[in-house]
């Protein structure tokens, strides 16, 4: 069997266990490709059709198990492999925090935001940086920048100062337990915020690999706004006169808008609310 037919047989295995994707992987075949590669210690990018060896026995049963644990576990294929990617970007990841998958990465890699910079020193605040991935990804597009990274969690800023240390970070990314902004501390030029904004009836909706990441970073209460409310409240005390808030709001665009029917979002539909707050 060739590595190419082993992706393909696991890809076929994964769609008839009817498992969910979303959290690092968007359909069975790049699930499979990427925890066959990784098991078997291949680069991810490795080009499976120019791969014609075949593969030995015990590779393909360590495959087997490895597949066989995702199924029947039900856990995110990045608890398993604890390795998750973000815009080429390699990070720690498990069970202490949810996924980095937000798209406000996007924004930041294709420089959508430098415009707003007033300064090449920016204080940036990642408000609700779990892993620390979106404190890192500022970090790395703005060298000279002073970062901070805030969650309620101590367990998943654990897992953010691995990752500091992981890329070299940690003497530029200051990391602080928070509830929402009580620990903030003077005006930021930029805040970034993935919070939790899952509204309550798909909360009950979510499939068993999402229930796996923590509730805390997920469920924003009956309409998923409660956290935007108490940031928009008080947001603009903590941005600098020419400051921006970046906030990702995913699925609840509608409720968004209903929410804050006079706010003056820059919207990227159902992906992300881009708002200028002046203090």
């Amino acid at each position: 069997m060739t590595l190419q037919e082993l992706v393909d047989q696991q890809a076929q295995k994964l769609t008839h266990e009817n498992i969910s994707f979303g959290q690092g992987t968007t359909n069975a075949t790049d699930e499979a490709a990427w925890l066959v590669l990784w098991k078997l210690g291949l680069p991810l990018d490795t080009d499976l059709n120019a791969h014609s060896d075949v593969l030995g026995s015990q590779q393909i049963q360590s495959v087997e198990k490895i597949m066989d644990e995702r199924i029947q576990s039900r856990l995110p294929a990045v608890y398993i492999t604890q390795e998750a990617w973000l815009q080429g970007v390699s990070f720690y990841v498990d069970s202490r925090c949810i996924i980095p998958r937000s798209l406000i990465a996007e924004v930041l890699a294709g420089g959508s935001i430098d415009p707003w910079l007033v300064t090449e020193q920016p204080r940036v605040l990642d408000l609700c940086t779990g892993n620390g991935s979106l404190a890192i990804l500022c970090a790395l597009a703005w060298p000279q920048a002073q970062v901070t990274g805030m969650d309620l969690s101590v367990e998943a800023l654990q897992v953010a100062v691995i990752n500091c240390e992981r890329h070299q970070l940690h003497d530029r990314i200051n990391l602080i337990v928070s509830k929402g902004l009580d620990q903030a501390q003077g005006l930021y030029d930029v805040i970034v915020c993935n919070p939790p904004y899952v509204n309550h009836s798909s909360m009950q909706a979510l499939p068993t690999e999402f229930k796996a990441e923590p509730a805390l970073a997920l469920a924003g209460g009956e309409d998923g706004m409660n956290f935007i409310r108490q940031l928009l409240a008080h947001v603009a005390l903590y941005l600098s006169p020419d400051g921006v808030l970046i906030l990702e709001i995913g699925n609840e665009h509608v409720h968004f808008q209903n929410a804050f029917p006079n706010a003056y979002p820059i919207c990227y539909p159902q992906v992300l609310a881009t708002i200028k707050c002046c203090s």
